[in-house]
């Protein structure tokens, strides 16, 4: 009975230090990837703050600056500060939202011109992600994809929590 319940000791073990390497590899991963990003950001002489508010931008706009400060976890008025720089250095463009009842609000997009410049920024690491990905299988990059998936939204749930505590 003993040699049971140490085989499950074991691969309990094993279990936990596979895990412990799974979290220590992603806090590595977002440090690098935080480095790459403030590289990018000095290159496009913007704040880090505002390439990660360009990204929402891209990714999810065109949307209103209220919108945009509730997905960044700003407040409206750091928005307004980060727009004027991003629309200063032609990242954004604030047009008039046509779908808005008040005829006042604004929806911001990236300008499409500037976005040749970032992705030649990224080019190195998006090489090195398509190198990387050669390396694996459909189905082993379909397990990685929605174990990163999981991942993000396991990290949108602590912000949550953690900012309404």
């Amino acid at each position: 009975m003993s040699s049971i319940s140490d085989a499950d000791a074991e691969a309990g073990s094993r279990r936990r230090r596979s895990t412990v390497a799974v979290k220590e590899s992603l806090r590595e991963l977002r440090n690098q990837l935080s480095l790459l990003n403030h590289q990018v950001s000095a290159q496009l002489a913007i704040k880090d703050i505002d390439l990660d508010c360009l990204e929402l931008i891209a990714r999810h706009g065109p949307l209103s600056p209220s919108a945009l400060a509730r997905r960044a976890g700003l407040h409206p008025a750091t928005m307004t500060g980060i727009l004027d720089r991003l629309q200063k250095g032609g990242f954004v463009v604030r047009e008039r939202d046509p779908e808005a009842a008040d005829r006042r609000a604004v929806a911001v997009r990236a300008v499409r011109g500037r976005n040749s410049e970032i992705f030649r920024l990224y080019a190195g690491m998006s090489t090195a992600m398509d190198e990387l990905c050669a390396d694996y299988s459909e189905d082993e990059l379909a397990l990685i994809a929605g174990f990163l998936r999981r991942a993000t939204s396991a990290g949108h749930t602590a912000t949550g929590d953690l900012a309404s505590g």
